[in-house]
């Protein structure tokens, strides 16, 4: 229980730094795919903030995906150590997935969209444009979340068991 807990923290973290890496200092809109339209229009073509930010922006972004691989290396590898099952597995990687995606909508979706200074301070041209109103916005692509995980997890425990 403790690992699978420790690997959720790092993939939080390492979705974190995936967003402020992007968001704070590579600012392309080609990775703002996900961000609701009005927020796209809003956004104007910027360059850096500075000389270096997106050399700042990518050290963040491998960062980012470490601790993401790092979190999938851990519970694989504390499982095969002891004995996991097929269903100890799945549930463990179904956890991990779900609460990432828990964590993308109360925290990325309802705090820092809707209520907070979080995109505002980067990109001005959003205030006004953010709030409680965005709530929401994404709620098919999350329930697809929650659905193709379970078939992932399924292919990932059954990996997992053949070592």
């Amino acid at each position: 229980m403790a690992v699978t807990i420790v690997a959720i923290l790092m993939i939080m973290l390492g979705y974190f730094l995936i967003l402020y890496g992007v968001v704070a200092f590579i600012q392309d809109k080609r990775f703002f795919s996900s961000a609701p339209k009005e927020n796209l229009e809003a956004i104007p073509d910027k360059k850096q903030r500075f000389p270096g930010a997106s050399i700042v922006g990518w050290i963040i972004e491998v960062i980012a995906l470490a601790l993401f691989a790092g979190a999938v290396i851990l519970a694989a590898w504390d499982g095969v150590k002891n004995n996991f099952g097929f269903g100890l597995f799945f549930a463990r990687f179904i956890a991990m997935l779900y609460c990432m995606e828990i964590y993308d909508i109360c925290f990325f979706d309802w705090v820092l969209l809707c209520h907070s200074n979080f995109f505002p301070h980067f990109y001005p041209e959003l205030k006004g444009v953010v709030g409680p109103h965005m709530f929401g916005y994404n709620k098919k692509t999350h329930i697809m979340h929650f659905i193709i995980y379970i078939p992932i997890c399924l292919v990932v425990a059954w990996v997992c068991t053949l070592f």
